[in-house]
């Protein structure tokens, strides 16, 4: 493949990946004019949030094995087509039914595209430009997270809500166009047939155990629901991995765990997105309860963060091919955990000005963390498992991002509501109060109570501090188990980089 038709390939794969990256946090800007235009109640609006997530989840491993078996970039573009018409329909849908179903098709379509679009990467570039590659890949979708309030806010200010999701149509019908033109198919005629009991078991598993993360931060970590969600998760995963042992063609290569540095790899990526999810939940409310900002201004002042991850992946680039990925990794990490500290010493007081700096360190040690990480796990695949592999990499990846993001919401509200002071309220005032600091927003302005409106601000940002410390806390610990037992470049039982990229341009179909 020449080196243009190449780069343009990812210029394709980075705009699909860009349409998914605002997608996952556009719809936070637009819950409340559905409330409004749909007549939406919560438990509705949480569906239209969580029928996304559950499917996402439950797709993404069967996804990977499909592409290997039917061919990568086939199944990429379906992805991309049942994504896009989802997306249509959200757009044109009559009421929140329709929306909830569209979101559900949405995720499936994402949950194709995302392992699919990671697995071409090896077999495109060569080993000396895949660090690059894999940066501009990772930076397309954190780009899309800070657009999507930015884009949804604007989109909401001048149409109808369902503009936010007719924009990702001309995404999908350009960057699926670019794909079909300009990538290789590849496919691995040996991978195993699926197996529809496998499937099952891991698919029912991981939607009982998100499920169950979606719903411990509202009922309690332990309601009987969530004690049993959790239950069955651990029970259809374990009669998963036990099959997967006995198959004679498993879908999953259980050899893949026993490669140290595909193992490391994977918790690094996973550490890195779970601080970042438990970023990206807190951090808006900060900005719009405390600090004052509206919705534009939010997506605007989250884009220090993004600086500093394009400074981290250009600095991985320069120096990842002389010092290997190991090194990086854990300045990564240990960048992350020192921005992560200097965050949980916000004060009430503090403006953005104080804010930014420690947005960049953290853009600059996620950056310095996940590309490294996702090159290493693409390094560690054989090629011909690029797609399963990759799949399994995204689900443990974005399960724990959900799962961090229900703990470290779970820590934030359990603060929040110890400090907040709602005893001169009325019952229900309290409530509402007790429940989040747009809650006490709303009771302070109806009251015109600003003592409570200082005390919720004061309560948030302890609750905030506390979600940064712990953080901080996990992603050191992170760091120093990883450089005690990840192998460094040329040890350990890694495979050659040189060599997966050899063998992903012989298994490329022409």
């Amino acid at each position: 493949m020449g080196h243009a038709r190449r780069w343009l390939g990812l210029g394709a794969l980075a705009l699909s990946m860009l349409a998914l990256g605002f997608d996952m946090t556009i719809l936070n800007v637009a819950l409340t004019t559905l409330s409004e235009d749909l007549h939406a109640g919560t438990s509705e609006l949480q569906w239209i949030v969580d029928s996304y997530l559950l499917v996402f989840a439950a797709v993404l491993l069967p996804a990977g094995l499909l592409g290997d078996r039917l061919g990568r970039k086939r199944l990429l573009l379906a992805g991309l087509g049942i994504f896009g018409a989802a997306s249509l329909a959200g757009a044109l849908a009559g009421g929140t039914g329709e929306v909830i179903a569209a979101r559900a098709f949405m995720g499936l379509g994402a949950a194709i595209v995302l392992p699919l679009s990671m697995s071409m990467l090896p077999a495109i570039f060569p080993p000396e430009e895949r660090t690059r590659a894999v940066a501009i890949w990772s930076a397309a979708t954190a780009l899309g997270l800070p657009l999507g309030p930015l884009l949804g806010g604007w989109l909401l200010e001048h149409f109808w809500w369902g503009s936010i999701f007719l924009v990702n149509v001309p995404f999908v019908v350009v960057g699926g166009g670019a794909v079909a033109l300009l990538l290789p198919e590849t496919k691995d005629p040996a991978a195993p047939r699926v197996d529809l009991a496998g499937s099952l078991l891991s698919m029912g598993g991981l939607v009982a155990l998100v499920y169950g993360v979606i719903e411990a931060p509202v009922r309690g970590w332990t309601d009987p629901l969530v004690l049993g969600s959790f239950a069955l998760a651990v029970l259809l995963l374990t009669g998963f991995v036990l099959a997967e042992r006995r198959t004679g063609e498993p879908m999953l290569n259980m050899r893949l765990f026993q490669n140290r540095g595909f193992v490391w790899a994977v918790i690094a990526a996973v550490a890195a997105n779970l601080v970042l999810g438990g970023l990206l939940f807190v951090l808006p409310q900060y900005l719009e309860a405390v600090q004052g900002s509206d919705v534009l201004g939010t997506g605007l002042r989250i884009t220090p963060m993004l600086a500093g991850l394009l400074a981290g992946a250009i600095a991985t680039d320069r120096v990842a091919a002389r010092a290997g990925h190991k090194p990086i990794i854990v300045v990564g990490l240990l960048v992350l955990a020192a921005g992560l500290g200097w965050a949980a010493s916000t004060g009430t007081g503090d403006g953005y000005g104080a804010t930014a700096p420690w947005l960049v360190v953290i853009g600059i040690g996620a950056g310095l963390t996940l590309i490294p990480a996702m090159d290493a796990v693409l390094a560690a695949l054989p090629p011909e498992e690029a797609g399963r592999g990759s799949g399994l990499v995204q689900t443990l990846r974005q399960t724990g991002g959900t799962l961090g993001v229900a703990g470290l919401g779970s820590l934030l509200a359990a603060v929040y509501r110890d400090r907040v002071s709602t005893g001169h309220l009325p019952t229900a005032a309290a409530d509402v109060a007790r429940g989040s600091i747009g809650g006490a927003a709303q009771v302070a302005g109806r009251l015109h109570d600003d003592g409570l409106l200082a005390s919720a601000r004061t309560a948030y940002v302890h609750g905030m501090d506390a979600v940064f410390a712990a953080c901080g806390a996990a992603t050191l610990a992170v760091a120093v188990l990883l450089w005690l037992f990840m192998p460094g470049q040329g040890r350990g039982d890694a495979v050659p980089a040189a060599d997966v990229g050899e063998s992903a341009h012989e298994n490329a179909v022409p």
